[in-house]
């Protein structure tokens, strides 16, 4: 191989002329050549240039390559037969013979997938550059493959030059890896503002599932949650704070842990958004919330729900029908000089219900009422359990590890119950007329009930206990019109009485004189658990559940 030859004929080069034409070392002007004068010096005349010029043929290419400190190596021929490697490569990998072929000498060219390259650089006469391409041996290189014109000969060459980028490549690595423990970090300080383990109601079954958007470090502020109210009824729960960041989780964080305590007041879901508006605008007015709280009660067959800027609940009937929960829709939390109000829609048995945040439906270019008609699209043909149907509508509506916004989705069934299952579900309810006779009546009833649903002697007798002193309670507290309800399920018996006065009871202690007044601290010591709550058309709700044994 003559390395003269190929190496004076490198891309870009330009020869100066073989012969300088005829007149040797005759200027223009002795050749009576017009000179090109200079501006502002037209009477002058330009100095010849000079013939010590040195041409590129003068320069040792060789010396040139050899002295980079980047790794060099020239090829020729379709089978890519080495020509040259510089010192960097020898140092690097070990000296090449001249005349091999690179698949037999060079298996680190092969290790860097640099054959194909050097094949479209041959055929094309184009640069090709690869970054960061790493070797068995743990190095990194940046690599350019140049095409050699060799006008001289029938074959085409193939400069490859590679640069050792093994320092900024552990770098990057380590940056990537910093930045997945931090992201790590804040997913999962997200996770564990969330409910680590849902609350599973008798009536109900419920799945939730959380996707945090994008790749970066920054947590968002969706939330979800589910709470038994007592008496069978049940709170669910989803939110979103507006933007990303630790800010947007502390403050999701706050309001979950507020909608907890508020929860447990057993009040209307308006109600509770009133008090959350306000809370809202204390914890950081600049942080914009939006809230759905539901209740579900399954007396009643329905959710009752209210509505901070969030996006609508969709109820799937059994037959597929999908309906969208409509008006009220108040404005989002925070906003203040608002009056929310309730709604209602049929949950009957058979039906399921999905709350979401606006990561699941929006997109960019979108509009979101589109992306909530195809969640309507997907939830009336998804089927199967509620952990099921949260994944199906995630797949259905294109939620994967890079979407770019937090997804939060909250699924409820209120199954539809054949067979020896419906056997552990009853109900039993009595209207209490008449002045002090209802007492007795009241006792009777709840005895023969309890005793037609097979309870042991034990909690037959304190459930009628407890049953008596509900009555009583409401007949010297309360007004017109009672009624007493017994409900068992497939863990709880649920005794409730409901009166027409509004005044809610309250647990104190009693005198040693007094004749009155210990009837709640009975409940509440004989009782799983009790409470009270009013009801939407006025009066209240007194209610206590004992836990089935087994």
């Amino acid at each position: 191989m003559n390395f003269t030859r190929w190496s004076a004929r490198l891309p870009g080069t330009q020869r100066r002329a073989a012969a300088r034409g005829t007149g040797h070392g005759v200027s223009p002007a002795q050749r009576g050549d017009s000179v090109p004068a200079a501006r502002g010096e037209s009477d002058q005349q330009l100095e010849p240039v000079s013939d010590d010029v040195p041409a590129l043929e003068d320069f040792s290419v060789r010396e040139i390559l050899g002295s980079l400190p980047g790794l060099v190596a020239l090829t020729y021929g379709p089978e890519h037969r080495v020509a040259y490697v510089n010192d960097a490569y020898a140092a690097a990998f070990g000296p090449r013979p001249p005349g091999a072929t690179v698949a037999t000498v060079c298996p680190e060219l092969a290790e860097l997938g640099l054959p194909p390259l050097m094949d479209q650089v041959l055929r094309s006469g184009k640069p090709r550059t690869v970054k960061s391409r790493r070797t068995h041996a743990g190095g990194s290189y940046t690599v350019t493959c140049l095409p050699v014109d060799t006008r001289g000969t029938a074959e085409s060459g193939v400069l490859v030059h590679a640069a050792d980028v093994t320092d900024h490549a552990e770098a990057a690595e380590r940056l990537r890896a910093s930045e997945r423990r931090h992201r790590e970090t804040a997913v999962t300080l997200q996770r564990s503002l969330l409910p680590q383990e849902l609350e599973q109601p008798d009536d109900l079954r419920v799945a939730a599932t959380y996707q945090p958007g994008g790749t970066d470090a920054a947590v968002g502020g969706d939330w979800y949650d589910v709470i038994t109210l007592g008496a069978g009824r049940t709170a669910l729960v989803i939110g979103d704070v507006m933007g990303r960041g630790v800010r947007a989780a502390a403050v999701m964080g706050q309001l979950r842990t507020a909608v907890r305590a508020y929860a447990r007041l057993d009040l209307p879901p308006h109600e509770v958004l009133q008090l959350l508006d306000g809370l809202a605008a204390e914890i950081d007015a600049s942080q914009i919330a939006t809230c759905v709280y539901a209740v579900h009660d399954p007396n009643e067959g329905r959710l009752v729900y209210a509505s901070a800027g969030h996006l609508p609940i969709l109820v799937r009937d059994e037959d597929g029908t999908v309906r969208r929960a409509e008006e009220p829709t108040g404005p989002p939390l925070g906003t203040g000089g608002w009056l929310h109000t309730s709604g209602t829609i049929a949950l009957p048995p058979g039906s399921s219900a999905v709350l979401y945040t606006d990561g699941l439906v929006e997109r960019r270019r979108e509009d979101i009422d589109e992306g909530v008609a195809a969640l309507e699209r997907a939830l009336s043909g998804a089927t199967g359990s509620p952990q099921v149907v949260c994944d199906r509508l995630l797949r259905a509506l294109g939620v994967t590890a890079e979407h770019d916004d937090d997804v939060a989705v909250l699924v409820l069934q209120h199954p539809s119950r054949t067979g020896p299952d419906a056997e552990l579900f009853h109900n039993a309810a009595l209207d209490l007329l008449g002045g002090v006779e209802a007492a007795p009546r009241a006792r009777a009833f709840a005895s023969g009930v309890l005793s037609s649903w097979r309870f042991p002697v034990e909690l037959r007798d304190l459930g009628v206990l407890a049953t008596s002193e509900l009555v009583a309670n409401s007949l010297q507290h309360g007004t017109p019109p009672m009624r007493l309800r017994l409900r068992r399920t497939d863990r709880r018996l649920i005794i409730e009485v409901t009166d027409g006065d509004d005044h809610l009871p309250r647990r104190r202690r009693a005198e040693t004189e007094d004749e009155a007044g210990r009837g709640i601290s009975i409940i509440a010591t004989i009782a799983s658990s009790w409470g009270s709550r009013r009801t939407p058309g006025g009066g209240k709700a007194v209610w206590c559940e004992f836990a089935l044994p087994g």
